[in-house]
C-alpha cells in the first residue's frame, strides 16, 4: 500500500494553512483525531466527565491498549498510558533498583531530559553515569558498547542501558535491535527512548529486545499534546517498583496492605485525560491504517529530497548524522542564527523549530554546534511543501551573500 496523498491532506484541516515541517515537535493532527478530542469534551460538558467515561469504557479500559500493544508487537496487557512521554520514561526508569557504583550506560546524543535524571540518580544513589562513544556514522558504537558489558573487564556491575533511539537534534537512528542483542546476551536491563521513532518508522518491542520502551502521542502518531505511554515486558514487571502508587496502580486490601496491578498499568495514575486518551487511540488507529510501513516510506523520502535539496544551497550545512537516518532533517546557515532561520521561514507560513546544546550537549558540544535549524516532514506533507523550504532557505542564504557582497564593495570604495 502506498500514501494516497490527496486523502492525506484532505483528512488533515491544518495543511491549508500552514506548511507544517516540524512533526517531530508536534504533528498536525488528522481529522478522526480532532473528532475523539472533540467529542468527548463535547460530551464532559454535556453529561459530566464520570459519565462520559462510562460511555467511552469499552475504548478507555480495553481498546486502546489493544491498539498500542498491535503498534508495538507487544501485548495490552505490557502497555501503560501515561500523560506524556517524559513520565512514562520516569516511571521505569526511577523504579529500577539501581545501586551504588552501578553503571548507567548511554549514548552521546542522549536527549537532556534523560540525562538529567541519569546525574539526579547518580547524585542520589551514587550510580555511575557512562556515555558510550560514537562510531564514523554518529550512532552509539556497538563494539564500544559489547566492552562496556562485558564483565571480564571488571569496570562493575552494569544497572541499565537507556538510549534514545531517534535523538532529537538530528536523522540519526541508533541500531535499536543490536543494542538489544548485546544487552540480552549480557542479561542487563534496557530502556528504549522511542519519543522520535514510534510512528514514522516500524518499532518492534520483540524484535528489539527492550524490556522498557516510552513514546509520545503528540509526535509522529499524530496524536494530542499531553498522550504518552510505556511498554514493560511481562516478565520484567516485577523488578521494577513504580516510583509511587495510587488506588488505580494498587489495590489496598486490608487495614495495613496494598496489592499491585498485575499489569503494567500499575505506573498509571487514577486520574487521567479521558479525551487525549480517546485521541490518542485514534491517532493509532489511524496510523495502522495507512500502516507504518508506508509511512516510514514516504516519510524518509522527503526527508532525503529534503536533504539533497538543501545541500545544494551555498551557504547551507546539514548536519545529520547515522548510517540509517530517519524525517527528520537538521542544517545551519553560514552567517544567520538558527533562530534567525526559523523566524524568517515562519512569516512564509513554514514550521520548523531549533534544537539547540541544552538538548543533546555531550553530542552538540562534541561536534562544536550550538543551534541547529530542525525540519521534520510527514507523510501528509507534499513534494511542493518540501520544495518551499528549500527555495525559502536559498533566499535567506543569497540575502546574506548579496549584504556580504554590498558590505566588502562599500568597504573596498572607504
Amino acid at each position: 500500500m502506498e500514501i494516497d496523498l490527496d486523502r492525506a491532506r484532505r483528512e488533515t484541516p491544518g495543511v491549508a494553512r500552514v506548511n507544517h515541517l516540524n512533526n517531530a515537535g508536534a504533528a498536525l493532527m488528522p481529522e478522526p483525531v480532532l473528532r475523539a478530542v472533540v467529542d468527548h469534551l463535547q460530551r464532559e460538558a454535556e453529561i459530566g466527565g464520570y459519565e462520559a467515561a462510562d460511555h467511552a469504557t469499552d475504548d478507555l479500559e480495553h481498546g486502546i491498549y489493544h491498539a498500542i500493544a498491535r503498534l508495538l508487537g507487544a501485548e495490552p496487557d505490557e502497555i501503560a498510558v501515561i500523560e506524556n512521554a517524559t513520565r512514562a520514561w520516569d516511571m521505569a526508569f526511577y523504579g529500577l533498583a539501581l545501586r551504588s557504583g552501578d553503571r548507567i550506560l548511554t549514548a552521546e546524543a542522549e536527549y537532556s531530559s534523560n540525562v538529567i535524571a541519569f546525574l539526579h540518580q547518580a547524585q542520589r544513589r551514587g550510580t555511575v553515569v557512562e556515555t558510550v562513544p560514537s562510531d564514523e556514522y554518529g550512532q552509539i558504537d556497538l563494539r564500544a558498547l559489547g566492552r562496556a558489558l562485558d564483565p571480564r573487564r571488571g569496570r562493575g556491575r552494569v544497572g541499565l542501558v537507556a538510549v534514545t533511539h531517534v535523538p532529537t537534534n538530528g536523522g540519526l537512528v541508533n541500531p535499536a535491535a543490536e543494542i538489544g542483542r548485546l544487552t540480552r546476551a549480557a542479561g542487563v536491563p534496557y530502556l528504549l527512548d522511542a519519543c522520535q521513532s514510534v510512528g514514522q518508522l516500524p518499532v518492534d518491542v520483540r524484535q528489539i529486545g527492550c524490556d522498557m520502551l516510552s513514546a509520545t502521542g503528540r509526535k509522529f502518531l499524530r496524536g494530542p499534546r499531553g498522550t504518552g505511554f510505556l511498554y514493560v515486558r511481562r516478565d520484567f514487571l516485577e523488578r521494577i517498583d513504580p516510583p509511587f502508587l495510587d488506588n488505580h496502580a494498587a489495590e489496598w486490601v486490608s487495614a495495613h496492605r496494598f496489592a499491585l496491578r498485575p499489569d503494567a498499568r500499575r505506573f498509571e495514575n487514577w486520574e487521567s485525560f479521558a479525551a487525549g486518551k480517546l485521541g490518542l487511540k485514534a491517532a493509532v488507529d489511524y496510523a495502522l491504517q495507512w500502516g507504518i510501513e508506508p509511512i516510514h516510506r514516504r516519510a524518509t523520502a522527503l526527508a532525503g529530497r529534503l536533504r539533497a535539496g538543501l545541500q545544494a544551497v551555498p551557504g547551507v550545512r546539514v548536519l545529520d548524522l547515522g548510517r540509517e537516518r530517519c524525517a527528520i532533517v537538521t542544517f545551519s546557515v553560514a552567517g544567520q542564527d538558527a533562530g534567525a532561520v526559523q523566524a524568517a521561514l515562519a512569516q512564509r507560513r513554514i514550521n520548523t523549530t531549533i534544537s539547540t546544546v541544552a538538548g543533546t550537549r555531550w553530542d552538540m558540544e562534541r561536534r562544536g554546534i550550538d543551534r541547529l535549524v530542525r525540519a521534520s516532514p510527514h507523510y501528509y506533507n507534499s513534494e511542493a511543501e518540501v520544495d518551499q523550504l528549500v527555495e525559502a532557505v536559498a533566499g535567506l542564504s543569497d540575502r546574506r551573500s548579496a549584504a556580504a557582497s554590498t558590505s566588502e564593495a562599500v568597504s573596498n570604495i572607504s
